[in-house]
């Protein structure tokens, strides 16, 4: 279920990294050391699976269900083996090119048909809703863009900065309920803004006809030329390092009564996750923040409404887009992906094997997604 949260606090929640005391403590570095030993125990199961020891899903998944609801109920200081997951980096995003080159660049002959690319929803990368009676990928996602309009309280004539836009999907669905809302996209991916510029000059695409301009680069790097009545990011912020300073920047990006809306992977514990076979093959310095991050950075944006979604509903979204990788075998492996086809396949599986349990993890209760509305303070 999508549980609805008004209650905020400006008090930062407990951190096992919250003071240089606590990190001279021997329980810290106790911890520090099993948080090491989990992840070297994580990435030797991850590289035998690589290089060819592929166990059958039922097992892995079984292993997953076995071990990682005592992590999250009992020793949640153990799903971050980073120091630098801890706690904000002094950069806006860490990594952000090398993201690009082994994620959002890669050969999207592969990528979107694993994601879906219809009509109305084009490819998009993020948690579908099915806890409405969504019965297929593209139903869940539709489900999900309908509440985000509900929740951002996007009304006709609204321009909107979509930070991180992905494939152009969120734009081109609103802009098929509303005649007159614009929508300006910021990506960085190449790729990514290759596809959308197709589509802007395809008259059935609603990113055609004037009302989509689309920004290539860093949010630090582009130039606006007018302030926004809404902004919205859906996924991003997993590849944000500092929470405050990106909130900053859009704070002054948002018109006086403007709105944000904020959509991540969160867990229900006191700090923030890793894994570091994402970091090191999916999502470099990748980070899940936990839920109270965002309105604990109260700043220049306050948290008004917050909603936990549960993990089910990302663990449901992994399980269809393995099926539609597994299904696409025959021409995806056909690609290019600077390796061999074999150990990508099988680096990709054990991605949305791990993703997908993880999620489904003590009925998705303490790993799902975090969704926020901010408005100034």
């Amino acid at each position: 279920m999508t549980y609805k949260d008004t209650s905020h606090s400006n008090n930062s929640s407990v951190s096992i990294a919250s003071s240089s005391n606590l990190k001279n403590s021997f329980s810290y570095k106790a911890t520090r050391s099993m948080a090491s030993a989990l992840d070297a125990t994580q990435m030797l199961m991850a590289e035998g699976y690589i290089n060819g020891f592929e166990i059958p899903d039922s097992v892995f998944k079984l292993m997953m269900h076995a071990s990682m609801p005592l992590l999250f109920k009992h020793a949640p200081g153990l799903l971050a083996p980073y120091e630098w997951v801890l706690e904000e980096s002094d950069r806006l995003a860490d990594s952000a090119r090398e993201l690009m080159q082994v994620q959002y660049d890669l050969p999207q002959a592969m990528l979107n048909p694993m994601l879906g690319d219809w009509p109305i929803i084009y490819p998009k990368y993020s948690m579908g809703l099915w806890e409405n009676g969504a019965t297929d990928l593209q139903a869940s996602q539709i489900a999900m863009l309908d509440r985000v309009i509900e929740q951002l309280e996007i009304v006709d004539g609204d321009h909107i900065l979509d930070f991180g836009c992905g494939w152009g999907c969120v734009a081109n669905y609103i802009m098929s309920k509303f005649t007159n809302v614009r929508f300006t996209g910021l990506n960085l991916s190449h790729e990514q803004c290759e596809y959308m510029r197709h589509k802007m000059q395809d008259s059935h695409s609603y990113l055609s006809g004037g009302r989509f301009t689309l920004l290539e680069g860093d949010l630090n790097e582009v130039e606006f030329t007018e302030k926004f009545d809404k902004i919205l990011s859906i996924g991003v912020f997993c590849h944000i390092g500092n929470l405050t300073d990106v909130l900053q920047k859009l704070s002054s990006l948002l018109k006086s009564g403007g709105k944000v809306f904020v959509h991540l992977i969160t867990a229900r514990i006191p700090n923030p996750m890793s894994s570091g076979f994402t970091h090191k093959y999916i999502f470099p310095h990748g980070r899940y923040w936990h839920y109270d991050a965002i309105p604990n950075c109260n700043r220049d944006l306050k948290t008004v409404d917050r909603w936990y979604v549960n993990g089910m509903n990302y663990h449901k979204t992994f399980a269809a887009w393995l099926q539609r990788f597994d299904d696409n075998q025959a021409s995806v492996k056909l690609l290019d992906y600077g390796m061999d086809y074999a150990k990508f396949r099988r680096i990709w599986r054990f991605y949305l094997l791990l993703m997908g349990t993880a999620f489904a993890t003590c009925d998705g209760e303490y790993n799902g997604n975090g969704q926020y509305l901010l408005t100034h303070r």
